[in-house]
């Protein structure tokens, strides 16, 4: 089963969207859509894509200043819960604390400063691979982490400008997380040694995107903390680029 349709996961990416911040790591997905909001500083904002879009906070956030933002991700389970968040306002989940017990917890987009921006956003389930052909032109495409979950990131890399406007704004968030129950050891991008030398996943998105992109900021790096239970806490680090289409 996709671990990303069952109730524990889903239960997981509501917190991890729009409940507490847990050992002082502020809201993440909210903090990437600010990054994004920062770069799209002067420039047209008229679509954004947020690809991996899991529950949709990057997709609310981003309508904040969007006419209008698409939220994409594979799992029926997560877009079911984005669009009831949409459409209702609101949207309950099961936090656990240990075994089966925990608490139900509630989502409330006016609580979060984001009832408005419900009126710019739709989400659909969709292969951030192969995308329709309605999605071009968008001046902002956020894929965060996304690219450590594709079967085919090189493809991915090589593809995402066609969906952009002429200079639109490319974002990736990721962990660089390489697993190979999501990626074949031979897609990778990198994490291996080359010709004797480190190559890294940065090494391998700059050789593939400086065909039609150019790096336009220095790699930030964006922690973030997901509650399993009560006791249990993942906390990762993210790598975030921003690139220009420049062709």
């Amino acid at each position: 089963m996709n671990p990303y349709e069952t109730d524990e996961l889903l239960g997981q990416y509501m917190a991890f969207h729009y409940g507490e911040s847990h050992f002082g790591v502020g809201n993440y997905p909210a903090r990437c859509a600010g990054v994004c909001q920062e770069l799209m500083a002067g420039r047209e904002k008229r679509s954004a894509l947020d690809l991996g879009c899991a529950v949709g906070r990057t997709t609310f956030e981003l309508a904040r200043v969007f006419e209008q933002v698409t939220g994409v991700d594979l799992s029926r389970r997560f877009i079911e819960a984005a669009n009831q968040l949409k459409t209702q306002g609101i949207s309950e989940y099961f936090q656990p604390d240990e075994g089966d017990l925990g608490t139900s917890c509630q989502v409330s987009l006016a609580e979060s400063g984001l009832a408005n921006a419900a009126q710019r956003v739709r989400f659909e389930v969709a292969d951030a691979c192969n995308l329709s052909g309605e999605h071009r032109g968008h001046d902002l495409i956020f894929a965060g982490n996304l690219i450590d979950r594709l079967q085919d990131p090189r493809s991915f890399l090589s593809s995402v400008h066609q969906h952009l406007a002429d200079d639109g704004i490319l974002v990736i968030s990721s962990p660089y997380t390489l697993l190979e129950a999501y990626t074949p050891r031979s897609a990778w991008l990198g994490g291996f040694r080359r010709n004797g030398q480190p190559f890294t996943v940065l090494d391998g998105m700059k050789e593939i995107l400086n065909s039609h992109f150019e790096l336009i900021r220095e790699p930030v790096d964006v922690p973030f903390v997901i509650r399993e239970t009560r006791r249990k806490f993942q906390h990762t680090i993210a790598e975030l680029t921003a690139w220009q289409r420049i062709r």
